[in-house]
């Protein structure tokens, strides 16, 4: 089935004095699809979802949604959108509730539907609590209580689960996989989580100073940069290609007294390499076998950690 185009991002560019913020990125994305923006902190990812929210404006380039654009038709696109800020500040002495209600007299809504909201985002048995008694992890729901309440056809998150502890994190997502499988919304994801982009999204988009790395899901991704699987360990001695294996090698990679083959299949690999290293009575104090991953690609593309 042929899906709509929601979001149409055209050679868009944003500069900050010398700083070239966003770089000339192109990026369509169609109903239903849930897209991560993944890089880390200055590579852009902000000030690209700030130009989708309307709330900076391209240098160059055209943002389009749903075939609008910001300048002309604002209140029609505030309608469709549901948004949630990379930092949340509520009024302390407001409940959960009262700060529901007061986001949702911005709308028309139907009856119910705050009791909705609130029971999507697991924040019903704490509607009467002060915003300033929640936990982290609850505020974040609150906060994505708030976009959905327009029902909107795409939702836009800047790092929405930064600083939560894994259970936290973990009770976004399902929220958001919940989302995606019943209602079928659109959402574009700023994140320099790994996992969570992994996790959530069909389609990563890589970005680094401004501009576009690489983008396709996990596989497409790993497959496009041939960065099959690794083993790593960490050994005193000297260890050089022509020690290991070459049969399914692709790199032999030193860093002080670790070591790292990129390999093809660590299944097929690992029985040949084991005996080279009892051949050569090289000893080695950890040895890690695992497949390549987003950071090893960022790595690959970039010399830098998404975490840098």
């Amino acid at each position: 089935m042929i899906k709509n185009t929601v979001l149409e991002i055209r050679q868009v560019k944003k500069y900050f004095k010398d700083v070239k913020a966003v770089d000339g990125i192109t990026i369509n994305a169609v109903e239903g699809e849930f897209i991560a923006l993944l890089g880390p902190n200055g590579a852009g990812k902000t000030t690209l979802l700030e130009m989708i929210e309307g709330i900076q404006y391209p240098d160059e380039g055209e943002i389009l949604i749903n075939g609008l654009g910001w300048k002309k038709h604002e209140k029609e696109l505030r309608a469709i959108l549901g948004i949630s800020l990379q930092e949340n500040h509520f009024i302390d002495r407001l409940t959960v509730r009262e700060v529901t209600e007061l986001f949702g007299s911005f709308y028309t809504l139907p009856i119910g539907r705050i009791d909705e909201v609130l029971d999507l985002v697991a924040l019903t048995e704490k509607q009467g609590a002060l915003t300033k008694n929640l936990s982290g992890g609850q505020k974040q729901r609150l906060a994505l209580g708030i976009a959905l309440l327009n029902n909107p056809k795409i939702i836009l998150l800047d790092e929405p689960t930064t600083g939560l502890d894994p259970a936290a994190r973990r009770n976004i997502w399902e929220i958001l996989e919940k989302l995606k499988k019943d209602q079928g919304i659109t959402m574009i994801l700023t994140t320099h989580y790994m996992e969570e982009a992994e996790y959530l999204c069909e389609r990563i988009i890589i970005l680094d100073k401004g501009t576009i790395l690489a983008e396709g899901s996990v596989h497409e991704l790993l497959q496009q940069f041939d960065l099959s699987e690794k083993i790593v360990f960490v050994s005193d001695k000297t260890v050089t290609r022509e020690m290991v294996p070459d049969n399914g090698l692709h790199a032999l990679t030193q860093n002080e007294n670790t070591y790292t083959l990129r390999i093809e299949d660590i299944s097929s690999y690992l029985p040949s390499f084991l005996a080279a290293m009892k051949e050569y009575n090289i000893q080695y104090s950890s040895l890690e076998c695992r497949k390549m991953t987003l950071d090893d690609l960022f790595l690959s593309l970039t010399g830098r950690s998404l975490n840098d």
